[in-house]
């Protein structure tokens, strides 16, 4: 068994907009080049995506939805939603591609044929259960989160995003749900899209107190980071979760042109190895991550490879 899974490949870069658009299609190749300049394809097991099948997909969207997405696809023009995502040919199996990644990631750890995964072209965080937004047609995590649910009736599943953009496709998807525990590092709304993720939305109901959201100040470095993942750990230790599925945007790394946190590297590498560590404590090694945004190539580089040499402990 390979200790750490990369869903990598062609099929996987096809997600990303063209005409100068943020999210263009050589992130995929950004990652990549670093990942084997590293070495860490000879220590890595590489795996292709799969496209996600309609009732995956239909877990955590709705039908009206996916239709929609479907017609935008074929028509290949407009938008997803207000004017962030761009329809293309073929957005609708490329964004499923990106959720069948996140599943064969999910599966292989679950089924034992690797311990941890990292899936670059991922964490598709702001699509909401009836929605697109933000860049992100279809939500990867939350439909691994409904997934690992069905398929393997785990009821502690525990969801961490340190990108610089709140994960509000997660979080409301989930806000009354106690089954999903959620934390959330990024930059405060007052000052970024979406605009959301106050430290007093703490969940609904049942699920209030199990999630955790910490919005930063523009700047924050490494050292806040620390501060703030401390919280972090603390809220998943008190929950013992069976699976911790992370979302490591690249985008709250320093000279990100979006973005205005100021992580180095070294963030994103902490927190894959300490997700790593709390997993062994926990018994079962489940640890899914997921790239996210990110938008200066280098970082991405810097930041996604970091991640997956932490995911070896």
């Amino acid at each position: 068994m390979s200790e750490v899974l990369v869903i990598a490949g062609e099929r996987l870069a096809r997600y990303g907009f063209s005409n100068g658009h943020p999210w263009g299609p050589d992130r995929h190749a950004a990652f990549y080049r670093e990942f084997e300049s590293r070495g860490l394809e000879r220590r890595c097991r590489v795996q292709d995506t799969r496209a996600a099948t309609a009732d995956e997909i239909l877990l955590f969207h709705t039908p009206e939805y996916l239709n929609f997405l479907r017609e935008r696809s074929r028509a290949g023009s407009g938008y997803l939603d207000g004017g962030d995502t761009p329809a293309f040919n073929g957005v609708f199996e490329a964004a499923a591609d990106v959720v069948g990644g996140t599943l064969v990631a999910a599966e292989s750890i679950m089924a034992g044929r690797a311990r941890r995964a990292f899936v670059p072209i991922a964490g598709l965080h702001h699509a909401g259960r009836s929605g697109a937004a933000g860049f992100c047609a279809l939500n990867d995590c939350g439909i691994a989160i409904e997934w690992l649910r069905r398929e393997y009736a785990l009821t502690r599943i525990a969801y961490i995003d340190i990108d610089a953009h709140h994960g509000d496709g997660v979080f409301y998807g989930f806000e009354d749900d106690a089954q999903v525990i959620f934390a959330d590092i990024h930059e405060d709304g007052r000052f970024l899209y979406p605009g959301t993720g106050s430290a007093d939305e703490s969940g609904k109901g049942a699920a209030r107190g199990s999630k955790l959201n910490l919005p930063l100040q523009p700047g924050s470095d490494d050292a806040v980071f620390d501060t703030a993942w401390q919280q972090v750990l603390r809220h998943l230790e008190s929950f013992s979760p069976e699976f911790l599925l992370l979302q490591c945007g690249a985008d709250s790394l320093a000279g990100d042109p979006l973005t205005h946190l100021a992580f180095s590297s070294a963030a994103h590498g902490r927190a894959a190895r300490d997700l790593t560590a709390l997993s062994e404590r926990l018994g079962h090694g489940r640890v899914l991550a997921t790239g996210g945004g990110g938008y200066n190539r280098q970082n991405i580089a810097a930041g996604w490879n970091a991640v997956v040499e932490g995911l070896f402990g």
